[in-house]
Parts: structure tokens; C-alpha cells; sequence
């Protein structure tokens, strides 16, 4: 990509983004939230870290910005240092105080493609494997792969945030969430074509994490 291109963006950043943007972290468990947004920036999405914006003049990259006071930023650079190039993830092409400019990866994810009703195939699951097995030969623990962080464009799959690469504990999230695939959505949902309300999703979302603590709470008692 253009060096120029690139410069000219951050110069943007820094004059017109982050003078006026505000986000917070209401809750290190749940997604932070945007208080303000100048214009013309808009909101691609939020985890639990972060948020992802972009300028209408910039089309092809991401501003990835983290809350103040929420963990890993550095890690996240060393991730995409690791990772190289690879069609399934992203590129870190800059990396300034607290904000990343990555690559633009185009989509749906998961979570929203089952709210709408669309179909996800098979090959978009093998994509995200063969992406997650090449992290792992590059030193890395593919990490906190959910609905939210796995898109699909044009039949194939992308993993869309790798913050959390670097956590060496065992994570079951995107074995479960195949499992799932497998179980329900291949013969429950896609076949028809149910759309299933954020509410209902958040739910579920909110259960699983539940389960999940339970777990590890048992499993350090033991």
C-alpha cells in the first residue's frame, strides 16, 4: 500500500480523530462504548478492548483504538509482527500511541450472519482452521475466537481479531463454536434460513461466558 496513502491518514488521525474521540470501558467483560465520533469517521465495530472506525477518504485500512486503561496493545502489535501476511487475517501497517491502522478485511461476521439469516458454508470453516493452525506454526495461541471475531466474504473466512494471540491458556471457544456449526446450524438453522434476534444471541453469549467461569472456578478448587 501507498506510503502516502498511509502518512496522509495518520496525519488525520492525529488532527481530526482523536482530538474529538471519546470512548469508554464500562465493563471489562462486555464491549466498550463510542461517546463520540467526529465526522466523516465511522464505526465499524467495538470488542472488549477497542473500537474500529474509518474515514470515508481511506476505504482500504482501519483505526483500531484502545480505551484507556484496557490491556493489549503492545501484545497485539507482536501478534501481527508474527503473523506476516496471510489472506485470512489482517495487517498491522502502523502502530501509534494506543491506535493501530490495519488493513481493512470486508465481511460479515458470524454473529451477524446468523441474525440475518445467512447462509455460512463449509469452506469458510476450513479457511479459519487452516488461518489458526498457521498462527499456531508461528508461535501463537489463537485465542477468544467467537461469533464476533470470524467474518466471511464471498464463501470464504477471515479472523478478524487476534489480540489475545499470545494467551497460552487453552481456549475452547472456536472448537465449540464449530461445534455448534455442526450440530445446529448445518441442520437446524441454515436449511431454514431462521434469523435469530440480537437479543436471543446476546443471551446465548452471556450464558456461555457464564458456563465458562463456572468452569474454570471449579476446575481451580479442584
Amino acid at each position: 500500500m501507498d506510503k502516502s496513502y498511509i502518512n496522509d491518514l495518520i496525519k488525520s488521525v492525529h488532527k481530526e480523530l482523536l482530538p474529538e474521540f471519546r470512548i469508554e470501558s464500562v465493563d471489562p467483560r462486555n464491549p466498550v462504548e463510542i461517546r463520540h465520533l467526529p465526522l466523516p469517521w465511522k464505526r465499524i465495530g467495538t470488542g472488549n478492548y477497542a473500537a474500529v472506525v474509518y474515514h470515508p477518504d481511506y476505504p482500504e485500512v482501519v483505526v483500531k483504538i484502545y480505551a484507556s486503561g484496557r490491556p493489549g496493545f503492545e501484545e497485539e502489535v507482536e501478534v501481527y509482527e508474527r503473523l506476516g501476511s496471510h489472506p485470512a487475517f489482517s495487517e498491522c501497517l502502523y502502530a501509534g500511541k494506543d491506535f493501530l491502522i490495519l488493513k481493512r478485511l470486508y465481511g460479515v461476521t458470524f454473529y451477524d450472519a446468523i441474525h440475518r439469516g445467512l447462509r455460512i458454508p463449509k469452506q469458510v470453516i476450513r479457511d479459519i482452521d487452516q488461518a489458526l493452525d498457521y498462527a499456531r506454526g508461528r508461535g501463537l495461541y489463537p485465542h477468544d475466537i467467537h461469533g464476533r471475531n470470524v467474518m466471511m466474504f464471498e464463501g470464504r473466512g477471515f479472523v478478524v481479531d487476534v489480540s489475545d494471540f499470545l494467551h497460552q491458556e487453552k481456549c475452547a471457544k472456536w472448537e465449540n463454536l464449530k461445534r455448534a456449526y455442526y450440530w445446529l446450524y448445518l441442520p437446524i438453522l441454515s436449511p431454514l434460513k431462521l434469523k435469530i434476534p440480537y437479543f436471543l444471541l446476546d443471551v446465548v453469549r452471556k450464558v456461555y461466558r457464564k458456563l465458562g467461569s463456572i468452569k474454570k472456578m471449579v476446575i481451580g478448587n479442584w
